[in-house]
């Protein structure tokens, strides 16, 4: 991870959350103060099925990037790409974190990386929880009416969320202080 950047005026971080996809690419800006969140914004970049990989990696970064010239989070916090039974679907999911990555890096924002297990044990506390609970911990955390849909934008939201739970957030500055 590159080095963090300063706080806001008002001391809160804003976080953009990304859980790669290769046609679904969730993503969630949560601002974070003190022990308090909100949502900013969450939503999913689709890309074509189908077509060329290239092309598709190329929606997905320029997507990224608009988010960020948009919201201008304070850094990146990206979903680690973990193995699945099927070897070539890994493989391309990790193009897909690859330019997500990519994209943050390029704005200059500093980039965390988490494993599926660890965003999910920050948010719920447990690494084995379902879409579900955590679809239900972000609405909890974010003081939401429902939990944000679809499930790829609940992921993102969470990506942010475990970053400033236990990453470099203001929640884990106050943790560390204790």
């Amino acid at each position: 991870m590159t080095s963090p950047r300063p706080q806001r005026a008002d001391g809160s971080v804003r976080v953009l959350g990304i859980d790669p996809g290769s046609t679904i690419t969730g993503y969630g800006v949560v601002e974070g103060r003190g022990t308090e969140c909100r949502l900013v914004e969450c939503g999913v970049i689709r890309s074509p099925r189908q077509g060329d990989l290239a092309v598709r990696l190329l929606h997905i970064y320029s997507d990224i990037r608009a988010v960020i010239e948009r919201l201008q989070p304070d850094c990146l916090a990206v979903e680690g790409v973990f193995y699945r039974e099927n070897a070539r679907t890994a493989v391309i999911l990790a193009h897909a974190r690859g330019v997500a990555l990519l994209a943050g890096a390029e704005q200059g924002l500093p980039v965390a990386e988490y494993a599926p297990a660890e965003i999910k044990k920050a948010v719920v506390g447990t690494g084995r929880a379902t879409k579900t609970q955590v679809g239900f911990m972000v609405q909890k955390l974010l003081n939401l009416a429902e939990p944000p849909r679809p499930a790829d934008a609940s992921d993102g939201c969470a990506a942010a969320l475990c970053h400033i739970i236990t990453g470099t957030g203001p929640l884990a500055r106050r943790r560390a202080a204790q």
